[in-house]
């Protein structure tokens, strides 16, 4: 603390005289050296001003602050700015910050596995496709029977292999038992069964 302190007020005189107005040399006559690690400078306001650290945030200031801090510790040097004064407040910010990025990878993964189960249905859906193109006089209804024989299987081992229980996930399969009912002019609902009883959901 005493060491963030000092780098503090050695470079403060140079801040206050690259900046201008009232809201910004108020916030920082406000703000308190809390933390200097990992190549971060960390400037806390108390919580009751924590709207002063807008000010601090913005571009220009935030940028002239890291310039002088840098230049003064002979490192590059990343300005945060949080609520709080105490090293308490730091770590407190930290462990958000770990739980934010946990819930951001954790989502990242889930947009993937959306992504890949989407674009595994899309196969799934141009394969039926492909299969009834490929069917021989397709107006006769043994033929259309076949196809269906067919289709279905493809669908269920497609949903058995699916790992990935989500609304974007049934509407896509969902979209494959539409086609497959639209090719047969067999009722939607039925052919759910037939997938859902190949695939043992049922």
């Amino acid at each position: 603390m005493a060491e963030v302190a000092e780098i503090w007020e050695k470079v403060i005189p140079t801040v206050r005289a690259g900046v201008t107005g009232i809201g910004v040399w108020t916030a920082l006559k406000a703000a308190v050296p809390v933390a200097y690690e990992d190549g971060i400078f960390v400037l806390g306001v108390p919580h009751e001003s924590a709207e002063l650290g807008g000010h601090l945030r913005m571009a220009m200031t935030s940028r002239l602050i890291e310039t002088t801090v840098s230049t003064s510790v002979g490192a590059p040097t990343k300005l945060r700015i949080i609520d709080g004064i105490e090293v308490h407040d730091w770590e407190v910010t930290k462990r958000r910050d770990i739980e934010r990025r946990r819930m951001q990878d954790a989502e990242m993964v889930k947009m993937k596995a959306e992504l890949t189960t989407r674009s595994s249905w899309e196969s799934i859906y141009e394969k039926i496709s492909r299969e009834f193109a490929a069917v021989p006089n397709r107006s006769l209804p043994q033929n259309r029977a076949r196809f269906f024989e067919a289709a279905i299987s493809i669908v269920a081992e497609a949903r058995k292999d699916q790992t990935l229980e989500d609304d974007s996930n049934e509407r896509n399969f969902a979209r494959c038992i539409e086609r497959i009912s639209q090719y047969t002019e067999i009722s939607s609902t039925y052919v759910a069964f037939e997938v859902l009883k190949r695939s043992g959901e049922i």
